[in-house]
């Protein structure tokens, strides 16, 4: 199966890079000064369960090249329609496109833009960054890529899917219930991200402040609401099971949104939070701690754009 990677930063280089190291045909699409970068120093990662260097293959959108039989979309949010437009020449009748964003908003769009048969489930739950250097770390045990069939088909293509992700070093976990898994990934980055993105700290300090925890499960029940009412499958005890995932994380665990503002980056606070404050809008629903939390990152953005 030949397999192309959009993108090759912390999330398409960590997963794409597993393949390769498994031994699997992957070509990663990238901008010209990301190929150039990785012609010269190789991709290497840094990672929890074993580093890896290798000298990865690379085409940037001009390159021809015959359609793929496998998409990774690994791209932010915020590069949603430059990126689809990057990937339409590599795109042929059988390719199916496994997307690996936050949230659920890119999902409409991409089956809109490819077809809706073209399209599988897919998310990550992973600690990873791409750092200075450009060298992928991946830090902690969270490491786990879940994907499946929409309207929880069984098909041909998607154990064939199966075959090539096994064996290797990272986890890659097939979901006959995908669209849950989706929709609950949303609702628990929706608050990681908003609360150490707000408090500017890991989730560590946050849980153990005075009222730290109060606040972060009246986040999770604000966007609990939304989604339900919006009529996302969530499960019923899924913010009891996510406070504990809270509870349990490492003490300096940071989310992804926090590390791009550190570094001075865009984010993807209208994908996450604003979308989810639209729905709440057309459900008039009152949420003013998921509010709060999307002014912090306006607040963020308006300051990016003017150089503060």
């Amino acid at each position: 199966m030949r397999i192309l990677v959009l993108g090759a930063g912390a999330i398409g280089g960590y997963y794409g890079g597993r393949l390769v190291e498994k031994g699997e045909d992957v070509t990663f699409l990238v901008r010209p000064k990301r190929k150039e970068h990785l012609e010269k120093n190789g991709l290497r990662i840094q990672s929890y369960f074993g580093d890896f260097s290798f000298q990865p293959k690379c085409i940037t959108s001009n390159e021809a090249a015959a359609p793929f039989d496998l998409v990774l979309f690994s791209t932010k949010a915020y590069h949603l329609e430059d990126a689809m437009n990057d990937l339409k020449p590599y795109v042929g009748e059988h390719t199916v496109i496994l997307p690996l964003l936050n949230g659920v908003a890119h999902f409409n769009r991409l089956k809109e833009v490819f077809g809706v048969e073209k399209v599988i489930g897919g998310l990550c739950f992973i600690e990873t960054t791409l750092n200075h250097q450009g060298i992928i770390e991946q830090t902690s045990a969270i490491d786990r890529l879940v994907y499946g069939e929409f309207d929880q088909k069984d098909t041909e293509r998607i154990r064939e899917i199966e075959k090539v992700f096994s064996g290797t070093k990272a986890t890659f976990s097939l979901s006959a219930h995908i669209e849950q898994e989706i929709w609950q990934k949303y609702l628990f980055i929706t608050v990681m991200s908003g609360c150490t993105s707000l408090m500017r700290a890991p989730i560590g300090p946050i849980r153990e402040s005075i009222g730290g925890e109060v606040f972060i499960k009246k986040l999770f029940k604000e966007v609990e609401s939304i989604i339900k009412k919006h009529g996302g499958p969530l499960r019923e005890d899924i913010v009891d099971k996510q406070l504990e995932m809270i509870r349990l994380a490492n003490y300096d665990m940071k989310s992804s949104m926090q590390r791009d503002m550190e570094k001075g980056l865009s984010i993807e606070g209208q994908h996450l939070q604003g979308f989810l404050l639209q729905l709440a809008k057309k459900y008039q629903l009152d949420t003013p701690y998921l509010l709060a939390v999307y002014q912090n990152l306006v607040v963020y953005e308006t300051m990016l754009g003017q150089g503060g």
